[in-house]
C-alpha cells in the first residue's frame, strides 16, 4: 500500500532538503502520494472534507517540514486544527477514522543533532519537543511512529550532504 507524504513547507522552491525528498518521491508513484499543503492551499483554506477522505485512503501518513522555532509550519497546525474534528478523529463511536493508521514526522533541522541534548543550547532532545505531536496522534488513536530528524542544514547545504540524507529517508519510510 502507498504512503501519503503531506509535504509542509511555507517556501518549498527555496528549500534544499525537502524540496529534494519532494522530488524523490515523486520518482515513486507506486509506492508515495506527495501531498504538498502549501502548494494545494496556497491561500491557506483548507478543505477539510477533501483532507478527511484523502487521510481515510492510507494506511500510513508522514508528515514532512522543516523544523524551526522550536515547532512546525503553521499551515500543520492549521490542519490539525480543522482536519482532525470531533466526530471524525475523536469523540464519537463514528469517528477516530485516523485509528490504527501509521503515522510520522519527517523534519529537517538546521542545527547539529548534539545542540539538542539537555547540556547542549537547546536543551531537549528533537523527540522531546515534538511531544505534542505524538500526543496529538495518540489522542486520536493512531500508531505514532518515532521521528525521522535530518540535522544541520544551517551548516551543511552542498549536494553531496543533500544528497546522502535521500537514502536515509527512503529508508525510514519502507519502515513504517
Amino acid at each position: 500500500m502507498k504512503t501519503l507524504v503531506m509535504v509542509i513547507h511555507p517556501d518549498i522552491k527555496s528549500s534544499v532538503v525537502n524540496k529534494r525528498w519532494m522530488e524523490e518521491l515523486q520518482k515513486f508513484p507506486d509506492q508515495y502520494v506527495v501531498h504538498p499543503l502549501y502548494e494545494v492551499y496556497p491561500d491557506e483554506k483548507i478543505d477539510v472534507l477533501a483532507e478527511q477522505k484523502l487521510v481515510e485512503q492510507y494506511s500510513k501518513i508522514v508528515f514532512q517540514f522543516p523544523y524551526y522555532w522550536f515547532n512546525c509550519p503553521p499551515l500543520f497546525k492549521k490542519w490539525l486544527d480543522d482536519v482532525l474534528t470531533h466526530g471524525w478523529a475523536y469523540g464519537s463511536k463514528s469517528g477516530y477514522k485516523v485509528s490504527g493508521k501509521k503515522i510520522a514526522l519527517a523534519i529537517s533541522l538546521g542545527a547539529d543533532e548534539h545542540e539538542y541534548r539537555p547540556t547542549d543550547v537547546y536543551k531537549y532532545s528533537v523527540a522531546e519537543l515534538t511531544r505534542p505531536f505524538e500526543l496529538t496522534f495518540d489522542y486520536v488513536k493512531a500508531e505514532y511512529r518515532p521521528l525521522f530528524a535530518y540535522y544541520g542544514i544551517e551548516y551543511n547545504t552542498s549536494a553531496e550532504w543533500i544528497e546522502r540524507s535521500v537514502p536515509l529517508y527512503l529508508d525510514f519510510l519502507d519502515s513504517l
